[in-house]
């Protein structure tokens, strides 16, 4: 059964939206808790989770071995969570220079839930401007505002990513397919959108 919209709600909250008027759906405790615990148990069971090594039958020339693509850009050696976090306000602070290239995370601390990845080539100019992911956290935090559960919203920056765009964009991608949060549109059929 492909995932709904409405399967985020209680068939008693889905009943009492007016038929004249749009529906304007908020999940109840319940249905966030459950969301949210799906999601953790993903994020954890592949925190726990050893990568599979490919072995090779034969032994590589040093030629072969030094054409492998750099350990840097392996999505398995990369734990979001290890992460120094940052306030989200990060990129008002005064700074003298556009940043550099990263892949980010926005994670939810006091839960352990890795929400966003995102890429950029200038860490100090990505967030100045529209990001839907400003909105979905905002949205995100009003509800934990609403049924008074804790918080703690930050970000982290991994510095290590490639320069060139499309490896670091593929290296993004690796990691949203790998992690599945919940904001990336990627993951949308997973846990649906109930903060877009």
């Amino acid at each position: 059964m492909k995932p709904n919209q409405l399967d985020l709600f209680s068939q008693s909250e889905i009943n009492t939206i007016p038929s004249n008027k749009p529906p304007v759906l908020t999940m109840d405790v319940a249905a966030l808790s459950k969301w949210k615990m799906r999601i953790f148990s993903h994020q954890q069971r592949i925190k726990k989770t050893q990568p599979v090594k490919q072995e090779s039958l034969f032994a590589l020339s040093p030629a072969v071995v030094f054409c492998e693509s750099p350990k840097h850009v392996d999505p398995d050696i990369i734990d979001p969570f290890t992460l120094k976090p940052s306030p989200l306000s990060f990129y008002r602070l005064p700074t003298d220079s556009p940043g550099q290239a990263c892949l980010y995370f926005v994670m939810d601390m006091a839960t352990d839930l890795l929400l966003y990845i995102g890429e950029t080539c200038k860490s100090n100019k990505r967030w100045k401007g529209t990001h839907d992911c400003k909105r979905y956290i905002e949205k995100y935090l009003d509800l934990h505002y609403k049924y008074e559960l804790n918080t703690a919203v930050n970000i982290a920056f991994w510095w290590d990513a490639p320069e060139k765009t499309r490896p670091r964009q593929d290296l993004e991608l690796a990691l949203i397919q790998k992690w599945k949060p919940p904001f990336n549109k990627e993951n949308w059929q997973y846990w649906g959108q109930p903060f877009g």
